[in-house]
């Protein structure tokens, strides 16, 4: 079903709206692919809070006309789905793992702004640690530091008392 002008204004907006917040874009090929696996994938990338619809590539080409991901409209051909994300890796790495359980699901490219991806930058992408990943770890090594510290003065205590 073909939308009306008004319609496709309004899709415009609501795409430029999250490529205007988006530190990544995926687009991935979905041929062949049923519906019950597309409803998984949109569930998995719902509960990363990644942005993943199937759009017409004209209304993307459009959304990202003039923003720092405008480089990926050359790769916006054939039936895509379309991950962005605020998270740099979030995009990536459901995309990803979507792709190696589903062999009909292919990543295309992806992009961060100003640099475009082909398939092989996105895996790459998707290996990384996410951003709460990075700050748990973060927050492990900074509470590590004053843990180490008290068992030394324990240590210490405990040398002098014996």
């Amino acid at each position: 079903m073909s939308l009306n002008l008004t319609e496709k204004k309004a899709v415009v907006a609501e795409v430029s709206a999250q490529v205007a917040q988006a530190q990544a874009i995926v687009l991935a090929e979905y041929r062949g692919m049923g519906v019950a696996d597309m409803t998984i994938l949109r569930a998995e990338a719902r509960k990363s809070g990644v942005y993943l619809r199937v759009l017409k590539n004209t209304l993307v080409r459009r959304a990202v006309e003039g923003t720092a991901f405008s480089g990926l409209s050359a790769e916006m051909v054939g039936p895509l789905v379309f991950g962005i994300s605020t998270d740099p890796v979030a995009a990536a790495k459901v995309m990803n793992n979507f792709a190696k359980a589903n062999d009909k699901f292919v990543i295309k490219s992806g992009a961060m702004p100003n640099q475009v991806m082909n398939a092989a930058g996105v895996q790459a992408l998707a290996s990384m640690l996410s951003r709460d990943e990075l700050l748990a770890k973060f927050a492990r090594t900074l509470n590590e530091v004053p843990t180490k510290f008290a068992r030394a003065l324990a240590a210490v205590r405990d040398a002098k008392a014996a």
